[in-house]
């Protein structure tokens, strides 16, 4: 596949990627090269990786434990302190693999290092093929509350490998493909299209090449999230409260990223309906696409308060507003619309019946 160049650096795929990556190791003259992982991407991915790798190269393995329960400062902290007792310098640089976490995390991370050194994406998950290792966002969260703390500053390159997804299972899968959806939701009907009606993941590398050249075409026009690019936040403003409010909780099973927006996304197709004029047949495929493939998560009133508690925290907010992204149609959106509290409980209503 044609490799997708944004405006500061390129995202290659497969054998490209391992090429390319061989070919920037050579030319670069890295003092030291990081590897990034978590336990899981340490056994199951970083073998693979190494082994495609050609030339001397001083690697040094930076383990951290996997979960978005660890996508904090403290752990930042340790791999900071890492680097600096093995003597990391300016011209060292870091590779990301794994997924958002590992991606978002280190990015950050070496974002900071001593003012910035290099970083490469090598996402692991469909998550991160498709969304968190690309267009520059790095950060961490602070407590429950999703990247709060972070910086935009794009990698030297990512590289998507889609032999990776062999290590997931289909929960994980399952979760990265929201994202995919969300793309068509935003950006082409055709494409949502065509996604919903998948049944399995054995041809799935046209469609990530799909994604990623959506969300590159979005960046492209608004790299800093000025204006257009909040329409990759659809189902984000009410998932990512969801997502965060189980994170904490101790009486619910922790969701994933992917299950926590598919229920936004619904939720917050219901208010386009409601808002936005999204008519009434989208709005039921959308729900129907949706809790066909995700399980229905079970809100009682209490978790609906918590969730809707934590709105105030949203990264797209501004001036004690509370902004959505919503559809005017499939393909079609509308952002920094303000929502009153009464039509989010009707929201709640509508995905719970």
């Amino acid at each position: 596949m044609e490799s997708i160049t944004t405006s500061t650096y390129a995202v290659h795929f497969n054998e490209t990627a391992h090429t390319t990556l061989n070919g920037h190791l050579a030319a670069a003259n890295y003092s030291k090269i990081f590897v990034l992982v978590d336990e899981n991407t340490h056994e199951h991915c970083l073998p693979k990786f190494l082994a495609q790798v050609t030339g001397d190269h001083d690697f040094e393995i930076i383990e951290i434990a996997s979960g978005e329960v660890h996508k904090n400062i403290a752990t930042c902290t340790q791999v900071w302190e890492v680097l600096s007792e093995l003597d990391a310098d300016r011209k060292s640089a870091m590779i990301n693999l794994g997924g958002g976490v590992i991606t978002d995390l280190g990015g950050f991370v070496a974002s900071c290092f001593k003012r910035g050194i290099d970083f490469i994406n090598v996402p692991t998950t469909l998550l991160s093929m498709v969304d968190a290792s690309l267009g520059g966002k790095t950060g961490v969260d602070l407590g429950p509350l999703k990247n709060q703390v972070g910086v935009i500053n794009q990698p030297e390159m990512v590289l998507v490998i889609t032999d990776f997804l062999e290590t997931l299972d289909q929960r994980q899968l399952q979760s990265g493909f929201a994202e995919m959806l969300k793309h068509g939701l935003i950006r082409d009907r055709k494409y949502w299209n065509e996604l919903k009606e998948m049944v399995d993941f054995n041809e799935i590398d046209r469609l990530i090449y799909d994604s990623v050249a959506i969300k590159n075409e979005v960046v492209l026009q608004d790299p800093t999230e000025q204006n257009l690019r909040k329409i990759l936040n659809f189902g984000h403003t009410l998932g990512h409260a969801i997502e965060s409010y189980f994170l904490e909780s101790t009486a619910h099973e922790l969701l994933l990223h992917g299950e926590a927006i598919a229920a936004g996304m619904v939720l917050e197709a219901w208010l386009s309906h409601r808002l936005k004029g999204l008519s009434a047949d989208d709005l039921q495929d959308i729900k129907s696409a949706f809790l066909g493939r995700y399980a229905k998560v079970h809100f009682s009133k209490q978790d609906i308060e918590a969730i809707l508690s934590l709105l105030k925290f949203d990264k797209k907010n501004s001036h004690g507003n509370i902004n959505f992204v919503l559809l005017k149609t499939i393909g079609e959106t509308a952002i920094d619309v303000k929502i009153d509290n009464d039509l989010l409980h009707q929201a709640f209503s509508y995905y719970s019946e």
